[in-house]
């Protein structure tokens, strides 16, 4: 590119960008700002012409006079987790829609790691938070709540009426897998747990119980075995179910990961899924549809999830929030695939894609 022409890429200013989408200058700036707020059709012509022009937006200076960052916070408890993945996919398609960009702030399930996140709040190094980790983070004397940004918990609710939640229906989701054993003629089940304390946890071994007792069984009708919703979690728990003489027919684990541990391990012993045992996962990861047999799971609308978390998130930056918007709860959908199948000398049932 030639001098004379870098400068006049330069030189552009908003009003040329204007004249050449026959619009004002206040549309363009609008545009810029909020394009969220503007037509399709005006936001596309504005956008091709500064496509056209070479304009560039001043953000800095722009961002300096509304005082907001652009950007977000996401506290993850573990990024390597499969379902944070595809949630943050979400939160980044919403945000980008509106100008705004993330920071990941990722615990990897380490306490330690909070401090810094809330260093980064507090200095409002951010617009708003969205909080993945069912907790407001702290460092031993501060908390990130003391920042005064707006936040959003997602995938577990914060007992703090300032904090709204988009969270998908865990409970109600369990309890439809309970359902599903036990419409199989499964009358003996086992539950692989996630961690001790864990809200989501909570919810779903809730859902689990009432399940059970929906179906008439109790406490001896089950078993549980302890862990976190990792592979590991699920080979242990079945290790331990191997060594029992009155074994589960029925498994409902409380993530996909540990429910594939769970039949790795088993097949490794010569059983048979679902002949002789049947599982169901709790999740929807790309992953439970490539094992084999694939896994029946519960689907969470996971990318769903994330968008609507960080729509909630900007009408609370914005100012724009509703009475229905406080509490989100989205449904989940059960896909009953090949690793569930009639207990032990029942009849076979029609496999069945359904909502929760």
């Amino acid at each position: 590119m030639s001098r004379k022409r870098w400068r006049s890429v330069k030189e552009i200013r908003i009003a040329d960008v204007a004249r050449l989408a026959g619009v004002s200058t206040a549309t363009v700036s609008r545009v810029l700002a909020n394009p969220d707020k503007v037509r399709t059709k005006t936001h596309d012509v504005v956008m091709e012409a500064v496509r056209r022009s070479g304009y560039t937006p001043n953000s800095v200076a722009r961002n300096l006079r509304t005082r907001r960052t652009m950007t977000v916070l996401v506290v993850v408890p573990n990024l390597a987790n499969p379902v944070f993945a595809q949630i943050l996919r979400g939160i980044d398609d919403e945000l980008t829609q509106s100008g705004y960009g993330l920071v990941i702030g990722n615990l990897d399930n380490c306490l330690e790691r909070e401090p810094r996140y809330v260093d980064l709040a507090l200095s409002r190094q951010a617009d708003g938070i969205l909080l993945m980790n069912g907790r407001i983070p702290g460092d031993g004397t501060r908390h990130m709540d003391e920042a005064g940004l707006p936040m959003v918990a997602m995938c577990a609710a914060i007992s703090d009426e300032r904090i709204p939640s988009v969270v998908v229906q865990d409970r109600e989701a369990s309890r439809e897998a309970v359902r599903h054993l036990v419409g199989l003629g499964h009358r003996r089940l086992g539950y692989v747990a996630g961690p001790t304390g864990n809200v989501i946890e909570g919810e779903r071994y809730a859902g689990f119980r009432q399940g059970v007792a929906e179906a008439g069984l109790g406490e001896r009708d089950f078993v549980r075995w302890e862990g976190r919703f990792v592979f590991s979690t699920g080979v242990a728990a079945a290790e331990a179910f191997l060594r029992l003489k009155d074994r589960p027919t029925g498994i409902f684990a409380a993530s996909d990961e540990s429910a594939i541990g769970f039949l790795k391990t088993v097949r490794a012993a010569g059983l048979r899924v679902p002949e002789d045992v049947s599982i169901v996962g709790f999740d929807g990861i790309e992953f439970a549809d490539y094992i084999e047999p694939t896994l029946t799971t519960l689907q969470q609308p996971l990318h769903e999830l994330g968008r609507m978390g960080a729509r909630v998130l900007l009408k609370m930056i914005r100012g724009e929030m509703k009475p229905e918007d406080w509490s989100v709860r989205l449904p989940l959908t059960l896909l009953d695939r090949d690793t569930t199948g009639p207990a032990p000398g029942r009849a076979a049932k029609p496999l069945r894609r359904r909502a929760v």
